[in-house]
């Protein structure tokens, strides 16, 4: 596959613009030869991931918690700057969480891969790594790291790089979640092959909250598609608001983080019964 660095993004988004600047010089860096070797190589001998897709449609019927381990956020500032990822994480695997996601960006998010590592390694739930993922070695990178799933942003990439990155993980047995803001992307990402949807209620460019945006898009998904509501899902009202509109799961971040009791708000969320179309 040409590893050729490109993006586009149309229009141009603000802060996603500037952090995607940002991951064009990580990638950079990861490219030269002997980190790229390095991350191949371990990429290639790395153990199976865990199922990811599997874990979003519940047996019982409820709602799957993505549960989200985030320092902070360019649009909050500091949330848990202080988060133990592997103590969160068990928390979040004793209130039922279905799978875990964890914020890897140093520069806008506070995270580092080693929070990935730990939290993953403290628990037996398969990992989102969230990030800005722009490139094949960033890809690659991920599974060498032990994350089970990646997250692929529209907005951030052409058609062409998504449907390439999104192949690529695919292929090396990485679950994809392809995060929308609006009809357009639910498009894309389902013309690039997308089987994981997420849905974000955040507006890129004023940062506004509405989950009547996600309410309004899940329509747009075929049935066969894995629906995720991200952001703005703060309650076990909001997570039941977001099931009765058809979604498997729900990624939440901000609210467990800053949850005095993260393992029963995440409970409260896990126990809501998914209303599918």
């Amino acid at each position: 596959m040409d590893e050729r660095y490109v993006w586009v993004a149309s229009p141009p988004m603000g802060i996603l613009d500037e952090i995607v600047r940002t991951k064009h010089d990580e990638v950079t860096l990861l490219r030269q030869p002997q980190a790229r070797d390095a991350i191949r190589t371990a990429a290639m001998a790395a153990p199976s991931p865990r199922p990811f897709a599997d874990r979003m449609r519940r047996a019982d019927g409820n709602l799957a918690v993505i549960a989200e381990l985030k320092r902070r956020s360019p649009s909050k500032g500091d949330l848990n700057p202080e988060l133990d990822p592997a103590a969160t994480a068990a928390s979040y695997q004793r209130g039922g969480a279905a799978a875990l996601s964890v914020l890897t960006d140093g520069p806008y998010f506070g995270g580092s891969i080693a929070d990935l590592e730990a939290a993953r390694g403290a628990t037996s739930l398969p990992a989102l790594r969230k990030d800005f993922t722009i490139d094949e070695i960033q890809v690659l990178e991920s599974r060498a790291v032990g994350a089970d799933a990646i997250l692929l942003i529209v907005a951030a990439l052409d058609d062409e790089r998504l449907r390439d990155l999104h192949d690529t993980a695919t292929d090396l047995g990485l679950a994809v979640l392809v995060e929308t803001h609006d009809d357009r992307e639910i498009d894309r990402a389902l013309e690039a092959g997308a089987r994981i949807v997420g849905v974000n209620s955040r507006s890129l460019q004023t940062f506004d909250e509405d989950l009547g945006i996600a309410e309004r898009l899940s329509t747009m998904l075929p049935p066969e598609v894995i629906r995720v509501a991200e952001s703005a899902v703060r309650s076990a009202d909001d997570a039941r608001r977001m099931a009765a509109a058809g979604f498997d799961a729900v990624l939440v971040g901000e609210a467990l983080v800053r949850s005095a009791d993260p393992e029963s708000l995440c409970r409260e969320m896990a126990s809501v019964a998914v209303i599918r179309p």
